[in-house]
């Protein structure tokens, strides 16, 4: 019965696969019981259907902008000011630990992030999203993955670097893509539709659709045919 009932609810929220038979009733009870915590937690944070874990803050909330069944994993913080509104399309999910920094500094409005449908990030992400971070739909990520969207100035040597100021050119990432833990991507990098990002990797460039990338720094390992 339980069974049944929990591949309904996959299948409504657009999720294809089958549930494998050896998966006890008991840890499907055990799921049901916590989305609906986190289903009332959301809802008194943000006046929505969103799934919140424990502990964790949503800061401005009335500028994010939450699709159907948004997942949000314990003790993470989410920073609505931004500029533009927070977009988290259907079904995305922010694993636990994970933090987005919309604003880094008072001198500088950030821009932020916008993710979309059917896409997840694991434990332990970081969001600067001050230069503004665009993901698209269907991306898949393993944990301590960061983005860094802003740079350091550093050319003038008669001033100190911290003083110097910040450029800005924001991340995009395309449609259908799977990075790794603990890839690092850097302010002005864009990664194409159909692609993977090793684990690892430190991205700095622009990678076309169908590549596969990794290494320190990022390049071109084989393509996708």
């Amino acid at each position: 019965m339980i069974k049944r009932l929990f591949q309904k609810m996959l299948i409504k929220t657009g999720k294809t696969y089958q549930i494998d038979d050896r998966i006890p009733s008991k840890l499907l009870y055990s799921v049901f019981y916590n989305r609906a915590i986190m289903m009332v937690r959301g809802y008194l944070k943000t006046g929505r259907r969103v799934f919140v874990g424990n502990n964790t803050k949503i800061l401005n909330s009335s500028n994010i902008i939450f699709g159907k069944t948004v997942t949000i994993g314990k003790q993470c913080l989410l920073d609505g000011f931004s500029s533009e509104k927070i977009i988290l399309g259907d079904c995305v999910k922010i694993g636990a630990y994970s933090t987005l920094t919309s604003t880094s500094h008072f001198s500088k409005y950030g821009k932020g992030l916008k993710i979309g449908n059917n896409s997840a990030v694991g434990q332990f992400t970081e969001f600067g999203a001050a230069g503004g971070i665009e993901i698209g739909n269907d991306v898949i990520m393993g944990s301590y993955v960061s983005f860094h969207s802003e740079n350091h100035n550093f050319l003038d040597a008669s001033q100190l670097i911290r003083l110097q100021g910040v450029t800005s050119k924001g991340i995009k990432l395309g449609n259908n893509i799977w990075v790794g833990a603990k890839v690092t991507f850097l302010d002005g990098c864009v990664i194409g539709n159909n692609s993977v990002v090793a684990a690892g990797a430190v991205v700095n460039g622009v990678f076309l659709d169908n590549e596969v990338i990794g290494g320190v720094p990022a390049k071109v390992l084989k393509n996708i045919e």
